[in-house]
């Protein structure tokens, strides 16, 4: 058994290993209910699902370059799940929003997402998993602000 002190180096690793875990999950739980998305396309979903956005935005909240994520936003555009709107004020800027169709989807796939997360939190009470999500918070947190 290890019994070495959490350093910074396997901390990081446990970290990349939850995010890997959960995107892992989440995209095993949309192939078995029948979606064809991976954890890219869903986060661009879920961020639609809210209003609309522009690609810039989509782009940093999925990770991704914004000519990766062009590319995804046609292929979510070929399967009527989203459209492209120019933004009449400046017509370099584009208004993507989801169709009727990409709101349906995103009912059935954010349960998807709920079953992931209670399959994450496995264990956990309410208050546990608030307190999870406060220091995971203020970590982040700790390392964004260049402090």
């Amino acid at each position: 058994m290890n019994t070495a002190p959490c350093n910074g180096s396997s901390l990081g690793l446990l970290f990349r290993q939850v995010r890997d875990a959960m995107w892992a999950r989440m995209e095993r739980e949309l192939a078995t209910t029948g979606h064809e998305l991976n954890f890219s396309q869903f986060i661009t979903i879920k961020y639609l699902a809210n209003g609309t956005a522009g690609v810039g935005e989509l782009a940093r909240a999925a990770y991704l370059h914004p000519g990766a994520m062009t590319r995804l936003l046609d292929k979510l555009e070929a399967r009527g799940i989203l459209t492209r709107v120019a933004d009449p004020a400046d017509r370099r800027a584009l208004h993507i929003h989801l169709t009727p169709t990409g709101e349906a989807i995103w009912k059935d796939i954010n349960e998807c997402a709920q079953r992931v997360h209670s399959q994450a939190t496995a264990g956990l009470d309410e208050s546990q998993q608030d307190e999870l999500r406060r220091l995971l918070e203020q970590v982040r947190d700790n390392l964004s602000n260049g402090s």
